[in-house]
């Protein structure tokens, strides 16, 4: 496959009659021409380096390369001792597998002449974007194949359950717990379900490298699935958390602001992956509508969540029977001034201090609203049965709005 790759880059070189190079998304080369009439400082120190130098990597990044989906000039730097070029992302299906590299000559003062040659390689182009892509490691049919058969484990199948039980890197080293993560921005995905499973696939093996910890990992359209090494520290996990958000973004070419990964309690035989897969999704869930969870979250920390994802009829069952006092409070809060409050009072357990804190109000605010409650309601909210009903009924408007994945 390397020598393919290698073999076409020579090819469409000698098409351009232009030097090429060929990089990954990290910026190590993969494959270069040899022709090339003059190369610059920086063309011949990444081809003794293999690895585009943090300065040229910045210079370049900052003309947009990392969101880019059709060829981007990018202008001379002498201070880089760097000629102008032009940078192609090779996609495809709207997966960012790489970047091919055309430099311009000498005496060339613009990179016109390049972007009008590039249609009469295209049809290379997409070769060789498709050679990256198959060689890349997610993408090789067994990994595919083990990743469709963990889902379906995940998922319950019996078959399934049993044949991971027997694979090398999983037997015998339980207690495991499963791992959703989650991008709480961009979980619904986009137009093309293949594409947007091979990101989060790609995006949870590269994350997961070199992570003990991490025992397998599957991708899904809308998150991915990793199996984990039981442990009371969560120093793995955030490393995980903090990768995959750089590789989401690099491979999706879109900005990622939050991951969340919800885990799930231990488990000891693989026939309870299926609960605890359902149990890190709910997690996952939860904290994309509750942000003070925080990132990672576990399981046993959702509350109500685990309540609200377990009742019969799922959530138009809890809309459906609305509390009457909540429905009263909302009819009446047309400003968002109250709800708001009394929601974070029982999430403070009733410190009017904390609360006035967070919202950067006095606390003689914080009073006068709950007052305004009492009088709305005729009840106090801060007691017994009401509260319950209330603080649940907040819950389950949250849960309602959560990623279905």
């Amino acid at each position: 496959m390397q020598q393919d790759v290698e073999q076409l880059v020579e090819q469409v070189a000698g098409k351009l009659g232009r030097g090429l190079s060929l990089e990954d998304l990290d910026g190590m080369l993969l494959a270069y021409s040899s022709n090339q009439s003059h190369a610059d400082r920086v063309r011949v120190n990444f081809l003794l380096s293999k690895k585009v130098p943090s300065d040229v990597s910045a210079w370049q990044l900052s003309h947009g390369i990392a969101t880019a989906v059709r060829p981007v000039a990018i202008p001379a730097n002498p201070e880089l001792g760097m000629l102008g070029r032009v940078c192609v992302p090779l996609m495809v299906r709207g997966f960012r597998v790489g970047y091919l590299w055309v430099q311009q000559d000498a005496e060339e003062e613009s990179p016109t002449a390049i972007l009008a040659q590039l249609p009469d390689v295209q049809r290379d182009i997409e070769l060789l974007s498709g050679l990256l892509l198959e060689s890349n490691t997610v993408e090789s049919g067994f990994r595919r194949g083990r990743e469709r058969e963990f889902l379906a484990a995940s998922a319950g199948d019996i078959n399934s359950i049993a044949a991971v039980a027997g694979w090398r890197e999983i037997q015998h080293k339980g207690p495991w717990q499963a791992v959703t993560a989650l991008d709480a921005d961009g979980w619904a995905g986009g137009s093309d379900p293949g594409a947007a499973t091979l990101i989060h696939s790609s995006a949870a093996l590269q994350s997961t490298v070199g992570v003990d910890a991490a025992l397998f990992s599957a991708g899904a359209e809308t998150h991915s699935v990793i199996l984990f090494r039981e442990s009371v520290g969560r120093a793995s996990h955030a490393q995980v958390l903090v990768h995959y958000q750089l590789e989401l973004a690099k491979r999706s070419g879109r900005p990622v602001h939050r991951i969340i990964l919800g885990i799930s309690e231990p488990f000891s035989r693989l026939r309870g992956l299926t609960t605890a897969y359902r149990q890190s999704k709910i997690a996952a869930q939860a904290a994309a509508v509750e942000p003070r969870l925080g990132e990672l979250v576990d399981y046993k920390s959702t509350g109500v969540y685990q309540v609200l994802a377990s009742a019969g009829g799922g959530a138009a069952a809890w809309s459906d029977a609305a509390s009457v006092y909540f429905q009263m409070l909302e009819d009446q809060d047309r400003n968002g001034e109250l709800l708001p409050v009394l929601e974070l009072l029982y999430d403070n357990d009733g410190s009017v201090q904390d609360v006035a804190g967070q919202l950067h109000l006095h606390r003689s605010s914080i009073y006068n609203r709950m007052s305004r409650v009492r009088q709305l309601l005729g009840v106090d909210p801060l007691k017994g049965a009401v509260r319950l009903e209330l603080h649940a009924a907040m819950k389950a408007r949250r849960w309602d709005t959560r990623p279905r994945i």
